[in-house]
């Protein structure tokens, strides 16, 4: 795109210059839409994926001007972040919750594209590389938690260095490797991986997982945003206690999207089968579904089979991230005793799981696909309905007001909020803020959408008038 700037002049030539040396790199190969319209989020969870993934960079690099890698100053560090520095409490909460949000969205959006069938449009490649971001993912989020060094990331780590060290020939390699020798420099290992190795990696599979074709809604940005911030606000996270080798640790279980390989392992079976075989095999079953899935179709109800078995691993990760986090109450039974998960119960809740999941999904796939080609049948025969919502324009105009009045009102409330010490009410009114701006865009787009599709106003039926007889027509009527 190249632009004289002899016409242009200021910032405008500035814009114009800029633009003109962007369009030669390889960011404008990619093309961004910015839908006109509402746009279901579903169909592009993979941007707000890598949305969070810039406000967990933005975050992240903050955090890393006053967080020590050190093993003896870690907490204390974070502690120093939490409490003394200026909005270091509220950039601590948005990194934290942002790293659970992209956890979630990263699933969301991979489950999502199974069932809709999305990888069978020749995305195979782009399909392969989501998975695996995902587990790295899960990894960048582990390694995060962990170099806070408080008793729930001993936890982690000691479990990591015990799977590790599991793995046949190569373990021990990997486990110094990752961790260090020891405790003595676990906290850079990770820190390491955790700022620079990871995203490197993500970054990466990004540019090969990425479509040529992006979809970047504003409203949904901002709403994404306003929950992050919510979330903090609502669930302000804590320190926890820091770990001390002298004192005994108390119950705690690690995140959780990690509770589920937890589970498995108080089973107390072989660590390599349980923490490493089965997850393994979990990721490679969901890889190979491409080439597995040989439906014409997309939708999930012309793929029973395979909508069967996504359902029934869902189950699976749903039962067991709870048997995770369930610890029995009863204090008067040894701490191991409670941890430990019995074998023959779980393991024969999982195998039976399988069958009546798979069995069950799929029976209610054939009945709702006899019910819906019934009711298309009785819809057809009757009378064409077409259900719609619209607003005048006197409504949008009240909507838009009563938005922005609100928005004014959150901002000052804001202001105060921060004024006065409450940083987690602060958190929640800015989420709120970002809330109301995303439905104020959205409900101001649905009124230029109504603009350009209402029909043209109908013409009005000039009347030609009589001439008016002058004196002399008039004597020449006469």
């Amino acid at each position: 795109m190249a632009v004289s700037l002899e016409r242009k002049t200021g910032v405008v030539a500035l814009l114009y210059w800029l633009w003109d040396g962007v369009d030669r790199t390889i960011f404008t190969a990619i093309k961004f839409s910015f839908p006109a319209r509402f746009v279901s989020p579903f169909g592009f969870l993979g941007m707000l994926t890598f949305i969070v993934f810039i406000i967990l960079g933005v975050s992240g690099a903050l955090l890393m001007f006053y967080y020590q890698p050190i093993l003896d100053r870690a907490w204390d560090s974070v502690q120093f972040i939490n409490d003394d520095v200026p909005f270091g409490f509220h950039i601590r909460n948005i990194h934290y919750h942002g790293s659970n949000a992209m956890v979630l969205l990263a699933v969301l959006h991979m489950y999502y594209q199974y069932f809709s069938g999305r990888y069978k449009i020749r995305n195979e490649v782009l399909w392969m590389t989501g998975v695996i971001l995902g587990v790295v993912t899960i990894l960048e989020a582990f390694t995060g938690y962990d170099v806070i060094f408080s008793e729930r990331a001993e936890l982690a780590i000691s479990i990591a260095a015990s799977l590790t060290t599991s793995i046949p020939v190569v373990g021990p390699t990997i486990r110094d490797a990752a961790l260090g020798s020891g405790f003595s420099d676990f906290v850079l290992r990770f820190y390491a991986q955790h700022v620079f190795l990871l995203p490197i990696v993500m970054l990466g599979l990004m540019a090969v997982h990425f479509p040529r074709f992006l979809v970047f809604d504003v409203p949904m940005v901002m709403a994404i945003g306003g929950a992050i911030l919510i979330t903090g606000g609502v669930f302000p996270i804590d320190m926890g206690f820091k770990f001390e080798p002298t004192v005994p640790p108390g119950v705690t279980v690690p995140e959780w999207y990690l509770t589920g390989i937890y589970a498995f392992m108080r089973t107390q079976y072989d660590k390599f089968v349980t923490g490493l075989l089965w997850p393994l095999l979990f990721i490679i079953s969901i890889v190979l579904i491409p080439f597995i899935d040989r439906y014409k179709k997309f939708s999930w109800r012309d793929r029973p089979i395979i909508t069967a078995f996504g359902i029934t691993s869902l189950a699976q990760i749903m039962v067991t991230t709870y048997w995770g986090f369930y610890i029995s109450p009863d204090i008067s039974i040894p701490l191991v005793e409670r941890l430990v998960i019995d074998p023959i119960f779980f393991y024969s809740t999982m195998i039976l799981m399988v069958p009546l999941g798979f069995g069950f999904t799929y029976m209610m796939i054939k009945l709702a696909n006899e019910a819906e080609r019934k009711a298309k049948i009785a819809k057809n025969a009757g009378p064409q309905k077409v259900a719609t919502i619209n607003l005048s324009e006197k409504w949008i105009n009240w909507v838009l007001i009563a938005l922005l009045a609100f928005q004014v009102f959150l901002n000052i409330a804001a202001y105060n909020a921060a004024l006065t010490g409450m940083k987690n009410i602060s958190l929640f009114f800015i989420g709120i803020i970002l809330l109301v701006f995303a439905a104020f865009f959205h409900v101001y787009r649905y009124a230029m959408s109504q603009e350009k599709n209402a029909p043209p106003p109908a013409p009005v039926p000039v009347q030609e008038e009589k001439p008016k007889l002058t004196e002399a027509s008039e004597e020449t009527k006469k």
